[in-house]
């Protein structure tokens, strides 16, 4: 091959690369037929029409994953909805208040000695119930036995001092009727006999003083009532400046200070006047058990500004001993009781925009949203002030999902509100709506 031949081939290497440049065409044609970059284009399309099948049918499946709910709940709207429901009645309803007590005696008297000494003995058990007078504890009573026969032996010489002064009293005025001597002699000799009456008189109370320190020195009980732990042990010097000996509470009868809202002082001062005895019902910490039934005593004479409440006192007998001195409890306040209204279940209340309402079942089986006025409650029971009246029916369970002119399906098991039935009220859930609005009702449903 010579020079010329060597340069042809280098001229047409470089046109070549000029056309690879310019188009990818053009460098197809050149290639020869047969190569690996022929092959990858027909597989190209066949790759892109894959991959737009497969962008189809997601698009698909997820179109059809979201028309399905709204479908099936055009279905559920048209369909018959299962409903829970209750017929209207009349009964009792108890106007009751709720609120907080502390049991408080209406006497506790902390044991303390009045004279200083030696406690020498106790005369009582802890947790010991006695009576008034009963012999507590005794204090060394010999120093103040010394002194009182200290003071007789001086008022016994005081004595002798004054009945000679009389008698030298006596003399001094005969004498000074017959002028045998001055009269200033006699004045001075009756005021010697006050001197010693005074005297006399003084020791007889430095010997009553004694006595009474002697009476003091024997402590006993100043009321009925509980003895609680000893504070003293035996053998100890007590002083009248020590915290005490022991603490006696009244137990029997007992009260409970109850603090009520000064919302409620109009109705329980009317029935004051009216001279009913106001019940109240103490109950334990729990809010369950009932400990004791007491009747109210007296009102406090001022509301507390900073809680806006009043304290009341009422009297409890505790004979079976269930209320304890600073006890807290649950108390119960009777203020009257509503005979014969219409009363409907807290589970049909709902609350919605429009109020409370009720829904309503028709005669067709469709539901209405009515609006009613509530009274107290009583229990799962609540007063009906307007809206509602004996022998409707309303909707008790399921009415979160209904709206007005619903159609419904009514259970089986229909009851009624009236007459002791599975809606009448729970023992120890008496109160009244403002204070706990969580037991107004059911789930608040649509609004209407």
């Amino acid at each position: 091959m010579d020079d010329r031949t060597h340069g042809a081939k280098i001229e047409a290497s470089d046109d070549m690369l000029l056309r690879d440049d310019g188009t990818g065409l053009r460098e197809d044609k050149a290639m020869p037929p047969g190569t690996k970059a022929k092959r990858r284009s027909r597989l190209r399309p066949i790759f892109l029409v894959g991959i737009a099948v497969l962008l189809g049918l997601g698009i698909y499946r997820i179109t059809g994953t979201l028309r399905t709910p709204r479908e099936s709940g055009r279905g559920q709207e048209t369909a018959p909805q299962p409903v829970g429901v209750a017929t209207i009645g009349t009964g009792d309803i108890k106007v009751v208040v709720t609120a907080l007590g502390t049991v408080t005696p209406i006497a506790t008297v902390t044991v303390k000695t009045q004279v200083n000494g030696q406690l020498l003995e106790v005369g009582f058990q802890e947790g010991q119930s006695v009576k008034k007078g009963d012999f507590l504890a005794q204090i060394d009573p010999r120093p103040f036995h010394l002194s009182e026969l200290q003071f007789e032996g001086q008022l016994i010489r005081d004595q002798g001092l004054l009945d000679q002064a009389r008698r030298n009293l006596a003399r001094f005025q005969m004498l000074v009727k017959q002028d045998s001597i001055a009269r200033q002699q006699a004045d001075d000799q009756a005021f010697l006999v006050k001197q010693n009456e005074g005297l006399v008189k003084l020791d007889q109370a430095l010997i009553d003083a004694q006595k009474l320190n002697l009476n003091y020195a024997h402590i006993v009980s100043p009321i009925d009532g509980r003895v609680g732990l000893r504070l003293v042990d035996p053998g100890n010097y007590v002083q009248t400046t020590d915290p005490g000996l022991v603490v006696v509470a009244q137990m029997h009868p007992i009260t409970v200070i109850i603090v009520v809202p000064e919302d409620d002082i109009p109705e329980i001062m009317a029935a004051m006047r009216a001279g009913r005895a106001l019940e109240v019902t103490a109950y334990d910490r729990a809010n369950v058990t009932p400990l004791s039934v007491g009747k109210v005593e007296a009102l406090d004479s001022q509301i507390d500004p900073t809680t806006g409440t009043v304290k009341l006192r009422a009297n409890f007998d505790n004979l079976d001993d269930k209320l304890f001195p600073n006890q807290f409890v649950n108390a119960r306040l009777l203020i009257k009781s509503l005979r014969g209204v219409v009363t409907v279940p807290s589970r049909a209340v709902q609350h919605g925009a429009p109020g409370t309402y009720v829904y309503v079942v028709g005669a067709n089986d469709t539901v209405s949203a009515r609006a009613v006025d509530l009274g107290p409650l009583d229990g799962a029971m609540f007063a009906v002030n307007a809206g509602l009246s004996a022998g409707d029916r309303v909707v008790v369970d399921g009415a979160d999902r209904l709206r007005d002119g619903a159609k419904v399906l009514v259970s089986a098991a229909e009851g009624s509100n009236g007459g002791g039935t599975a809606d009448a009220p729970a023992p120890g859930q008496k109160r009244l709506p403002s204070q706990h609005p969580s037991e107004h009702g059911g789930q608040s449903g649509g609004q209407p």
